[in-house]
């Protein structure tokens, strides 16, 4: 017999729910190694997120202080909020274990490498964002990239036809 969901109860922590995909990163660059991080936010911030306004393009992770920030990620202003709403892009500091802090802001001070956020989603009731350590593509391993999903798109299909 199924458990019905109460009012007010929250989600199990191992529920997973995308908000926001960083589609242009899989396409501009190779991604060499990724974490979770949680995100400190505001509660208009949260309720937007829950409605699922949010954009990460052109967003990226920066790392002042000893601390790392997402910059540039737009969510925008919760439409029920007052006068205490949220700015849409301000930054927005991400929580790390020190010793990922450390490990990845060396490795950002390296040149040629960044660190973006992929995705941004609620585990259970808390906001975590996905973020990698990321190096750029040329245009010709953009272009490499396409031939290759369009070749296994074409075989897809051809194989989909065959069994039908």
């Amino acid at each position: 017999m199924g458990s019905i969901r109460q009012a007010g109860a929250r989600p199990k922590a191992d529920s997973v729910k995308t908000v926001a995909t960083n589609r242009k990163a899989f396409h501009d660059y190779f991604i060499d190694d990724r974490a979770e991080a949680g995100l400190v936010l505001t509660g208009t911030e949260v309720k937007s997120l829950r409605d699922g306004r949010a954009q990460l393009k052109d967003s990226y992770i920066q790392f002042r202080d000893g601390e790392a920030f997402l910059v540039g990620a737009h969510i925008s202003p919760y439409g029920s909020g007052s006068w205490n709403n949220h700015l849409p892009e301000r930054d927005r500091k991400l929580l790390l274990h020190r010793r990922e802090l450390d490990r990845w802001s060396s490795a950002v001070a390296t040149k040629g490498v960044a660190c973006v956020p992929l995705s941004i989603y609620f585990k259970g009731s808390r906001v975590k964002a996905e973020i990698a350590l990321v190096k750029g593509k040329k245009q010709h391993d953009k272009r490499d990239a396409i031939r290759d999903r369009d070749l296994k798109r074409e075989a897809d299909r051809e194989m989909r036809s065959r069994r039908g």
